[in-house]
C-alpha cells in the first residue's frame, strides 16, 4: 500500500494469518513457480543480500550460557532473535525483511519454535508497504524450495519417498514433493518422536489420498533405501559438530535418487565421487559463511553445502563440483545428466525468497481487498 501525496501521508497493509491465508499463502504450486523464478533471478544477480559481500544469511542475536544479568535470556536450543533483509530484482523490485525469535520451549506453551513477521518495504522510498504475519510465509517458501529441486532433479516417474523428520519443514516440502510428482505412492517416516510421526501419518492420510502405503521405519536408513525422493529436514540438537548431524551413507542411496537436504546433515565420502552431483541454492551464501565460521565450516553450521565447500578447501573436490541451482535454472549450467545419478541438494534459505512470496501475497490481497489499512503518519514529525 505504502501511500504517499502531496501530504506526505502514508499508509500501509497489516495482514494477519488468517489474510494471508485467504490471500493464497499456501499455494503450494504458485509459491514454486515464484522459486524458480527467484532462483533465475539469482542466477542473473539480480538480487541483494546482507554482509559485506552481498549473500549473507542474516543477522543474529545470540544469548550466554550464563549471565549475571537475572533477565537475559540463556542459551538454548533453537533460541535466538533474526533479521533477514533481502532485495529482489525482476518483476518483484521489492525490500523487506523477516525478523523472528526462535525457542525450542516454546513447545511446552503450545507455540511454534519460531514466531515470525515480515515487513515488505518500497525498494526506492523505504515506505513500508506491509506488515504480515510470517510463519506460513516462511514455511511455505522453505517447502517450495525443494519443491524447485523436484522440478530440475528428481526422476519424473519417482514413486517413494523417505521422510527423515516430519516436523513442520517437512510437512511443506512434503506438499512440494506432491505437487510437483503426483505419482509418489510409497512414503517412509522416520523420527524420533512418536507424537510428530502420527501427526505426519494423519497428514498424508487426510491430505494426499493417492498416497497408496506409509510406513514408519526405525532408522535413517530404512527411509533412504529403495527411496526416489530423501527428505531431509530436522531440528536442530543444539549441539555443534557433524557428529551430530543425521548420517546418510552412499551404500544406502538407490541409483538416481534426488536428496533434498534442507537441515544439518553429515554424508560419507562415498559421496564424494564426480558422478554424484552436488547442487547449491546459492554459492555465495556458502562462501559468506565460510567467511563468517571457523574452518571447517560445516562443524559449525550443519548444512551440507558447507561441507561441499570444505571438501574443496581440502583439495577433495574442485569449485566446478559444486553446481548453483539458479545457473541450472538459466540454462547456463548442467543439472542432471543420467537417470542413475544420484543427486544432493543443499538448502540454506534466502532472504530473497521470502521477499519475493511476501510480495505476491501482497499483491493478491491488494487485489482482493484484504487486510486493514494503517497509518504509519499523515505528516513526518521529522522531514
Amino acid at each position: 500500500m505504502s501511500k504517499t501525496d502531496s501530504s506526505r501521508r502514508i499508509t500501509f497493509l497489516y495482514l494477519s494469518e488468517p489474510d494471508v491465508i485467504a490471500a493464497g499463502i499456501t499455494d503450494m504450486a504458485a509459491c514454486i513457480d515464484t522459486m524458480e523464478d527467484v532462483f533465475r533471478l539469482l542466477g542473473e544477480g539480480d538480487y541483494r543480500l546482507p554482509g559485506v559481500n552481498n549473500n549473507s544469511h542474516g543477522s543474529w542475536v545470540m544469548f550466554p550460557k550464563e549471565s549475571k544479568f537475572p533477565r537475559m535470556p540463556l542459551d538454548g536450543p533453537d533460541r535466538r532473535f533474526m533479521a533477514m533483509p533481502a532485495y529482489i530484482g525482476g518483476d518483484y523490485h521489492a525490500t523487506g525483511v523477516k525478523w523472528y525469535g526462535s525457542n525450542a520451549e516454546n513447545k511446552k506453551k503450545g507455540l511454534p519454535r519460531s514466531i515470525l513477521t515480515f515487513i515488505l518495504n518500497d525498494a526506492d522510498t523505504g515506505a513500508p508497504k506491509a506488515m504480515m504475519s510470517a510463519n506460513l510465509l516462511s514455511a511455505v517458501r522453505t517447502g517450495a524450495v525443494p519443491g524447485v529441486g523436484t522440478r530440475y532433479f528428481a526422476k519424473p516417474d519417482a514413486k517413494v519417498l523417505g521422510v527423515i523428520g516430519p516436523g513442520v519443514m517437512n510437512r511443506t516440502c512434503l506438499a512440494a514433493f506432491m505437487s510437483e510428482r503426483p505419482g509418489i505412492e510409497t512414503i517412509k517416516v522416520f523420527g524420533r518422536g512418536k507424537a510428530s510421526i502420527d501427526r505426519y501419518c494423519e497428514l498424508i492420510a487426510k491430505d494426499y489420498p493417492s498416497v497408496k502405503s506409509v510406513i514408519v521405519v526405525d532408522t535413517i536408513e530404512e527411509a533412504v533405501r529403495d527411496s526416489d525422493i530423501v527428505s531431509v529436514a530436522t531440528s536442530a540438537s543444539g549441539k555443534a559438530g557433524s557428529q551430530h548431524y543425521p548420517l546418510l551413507k552412499r551404500e544406502w542411496v538407490k541409483p538416481g535418487a534426488f536428496l533434498s537436504l534442507a537441515s544439518n546433515v553429515a554424508i560419507d565420502d562415498g559421496f564424494y565421487t564426480k558422478d554424484v552431483l552436488k547442487i547449491v541454492d546459492n554459492i555465495g551464501q556458502y562462501e559468506a559463511w565460510a567467511e563468517d565460521h571457523p574452518s571447517p565450516t560445516h562443524e559449525h553450521v550443519g548444512i551440507i553445502g558447507n561441507h561441499f565447500m570444505d571438501l574443496v578447501e581440502r583439495g577433495v573436490l574442485v569449485p566446478d563440483d559444486i553446481v548453483d541451482l539458479g545457473k541450472v535454472v538459466m540454462g547456463e549450467a548442467q543439472g542432471r545428466t543420467n537417470s542413475d545419478q544420484i543427486v544432493l541438494f543443499s538448502i540454506g534459505g534466502l532472504p530473497v525468497e521470502d521477499v519475493a512470496w511476501a510480495h505476491r501475497i501482497y499483491e493478491n490481497a491488494l487485489k482482493l481487498g484484504i487486510g486493514t489499512e494503517l497509518l504509519l503518519w499523515d505528516e513526518p514529525a521529522l522531514a
